[in-house]
């Protein structure tokens, strides 16, 4: 696909409606028609001009054999119309995709990640009637949407209530898996290729939490939630998940802690002498993840284990204690259909998790389903129906929706929800999606968010990506750690 940007720089907004509707199109992106060639099936052009008086927007669009025009004049005296052409633009993109498909997207116009912290932001600014109806009205978000997102944020607030000004959540990341499902665009890596990194990988990370403990101390931080994620933190052995949490709860004062989750993730990494080693180790949540419980499904997605397997490891781990378990499902999985679907909900429903998250396939350039080129995955329609009847039967099981995100690239337009029953919400889930306080992050791949308590001004540091870089160049990696303090010295000199 092309997109043709004319007079404005709306470049990032308008590129992410082409990408709602066309989430394996490539877009290209230039400022000239005259770079439009003769085999080029998909062309959007955006262009805006204006005179003494007013603002002309307008969008054309060629699609499938099709062309819509569309044509918007805005009054330059109109209140607060020069900070709105963006979204009105976006909009009469998204108008013309919806005339030439047929399809309509239930978040309408809205591209973000986070819409249930943009509802908070114009509720605040707003007020909450105004609010909704920017979103239905201005965003054409659909009203169920629109809901949902509502009985999320009301939830939120009294989590996000919970932070303090000194606040901060602690991520580490485990980033090996026993193998690679095929819908993965994470940096993870399989244990029979990188085997032999995870020793030197452990010592490694044990380091970085003992220097990052020591920085969060010297600053006077406030630890609240610790989250093992990867990957899969259950890939390693029961020694080395000891040898981490030995080194948490050395460096880190866990006095004020009120959640501490490991992602046990892969059923089939499950273990009675890890769950000892996670149980003991103070661990209050844990993911245990089937995705489906259609075996063919798992099989056809890569994901090396059964249904079976999955119902053995979370009776294992009930029996160890754990009276805090999520599950994560993905909706649109290859193979998969809504009664397949509805059946892995009811089989879910009957373990009575704590908690559910209901993901919706992504495709990913990462991941080998679109590194392969295959098609026969569940449309987007078939997603959709998915996901509406997992919000259907979760509130009539009794679980509340506790976080929501969306991602590009998905099947149906549709989000990513955490469930709960109430008091089991996961915080740190909450935290990082909505951005409420500093994530300090240690492994590879792991990104350190430093916020502002004030201002949300966010910075990032990056540790190294993979797994050999993280090993091997270790001490230039902790040296980054020095912009934490500098943040935060920086902040308090201010205060």
């Amino acid at each position: 696909m092309l997109l043709i940007i004319k007079g404005h720089s709306f470049r990032f907004e308008l590129e992410n409606v082409c990408r709602l509707f066309l989430p394996q199109e490539k877009i290209s992106v230039n400022e000239n028609e005259a770079d439009i060639l003769d085999n080029e099936n998909i062309i959007a052009i955006s262009e805006l001009s204006s005179n003494d008086k007013e603002w002309l927007l307008n969008t054309k669009l060629v699609y499938g054999g099709s062309q819509d025009t569309a044509i918007e004049r805005v009054l330059k005296a109109e209140k607060g119309a020069g900070d709105d052409l963006e979204r009105r633009l976006a909009v009469q993109l998204y108008y013309s995709f919806v005339k030439l498909t047929g399809f309509t997207l239930p978040w309408g116009a809205v591209t973000g990640v986070r819409p249930v912290k943009l509802m908070r932001r114009l509720i605040k600014e707003q007020g909450n009637e105004e609010a909704v109806r920017w979103f239905r009205d201005a965003l054409l978000v659909s009203n169920d949407k629109t809901s949902l997102c509502l009985d999320t944020l009301n939830v939120e607030n009294d989590i996000l209530s919970l932070s303090r000004r000194e606040s901060f959540s602690l991520y580490i990341s485990i980033p090996f898996c026993p193998s690679r499902c095929d819908y993965c665009s994470f940096v993870s890596h399989t244990v029979e290729r990188a085997a032999k990194l995870i020793p030197q990988y452990v010592d490694c990370l044990c380091s970085e939490i003992e220097y990052t403990g020591q920085i969060a101390k010297n600053i006077g931080l406030r630890l609240e939630t610790v989250y093992m994620g990867g990957g899969t933190p259950t890939t390693l052995n029961a020694e080395q998940l000891h040898r981490i949490f030995d080194a948490i709860e050395k460096s880190f004062d866990l006095s004020f802690l009120r959640e501490y989750t490991v992602e046990a993730g892969r059923p089939d990494t499950v273990t009675q002498e890890k769950l000892h080693a996670i149980w003991g180790a103070g661990v209050t949540r844990i993911s245990i993840n089937p995705q489906t419980l259609n075996n063919n499904v798992l099989k056809e997605i890569g994901r090396r284990h059964t249904a079976e397997q999955f119902y053995d490891a979370f009776s294992l781990a009930r029996k160890c204690g754990f009276i805090n378990i999520n599950t994560d499902l993905i909706a649109g999985l290859p193979g998969d259909n809504p009664k397949s679907f509805s059946n892995t909900l009811e089989g879910i429903f009957k373990l009575s998790p704590e908690s559910v998250t209901v993901h919706t396939l992504a495709m990913k350039r990462a991941s080998n389903f679109v590194k392969h080129r295959r098609e026969n995955y569940s449309g987007g329609l078939q997603s959709a129906q998915m996901v509406n009847t997992s919000i259907e039967r979760l509130k009539e099981e009794g679980y509340r929706p506790y976080y929501l995100y969306r991602q590009s690239k998905t099947l149906g337009g549709t989000e990513n929800t955490g469930w709960s029953k109430p008091g089991f919400e996961g915080l740190y889930n909450v935290y990082i999606m909505d951005e409420t306080h500093t994530i300090l992050a240690c492994g590879a791949g792991a990104v350190t968010k430093l916020i502002h308590p004030d201002t949300e001004y966010l910075k990032r540091v990056f540790n190294y990506k993979f797994p050999y870089e993280y090993n091997s160049r270790f001490d230039d990696m902790i040296q980054r750690k020095g912009q934490v303090i500098s943040f935060y010295e920086t902040l308090f000199s201010k205060t």
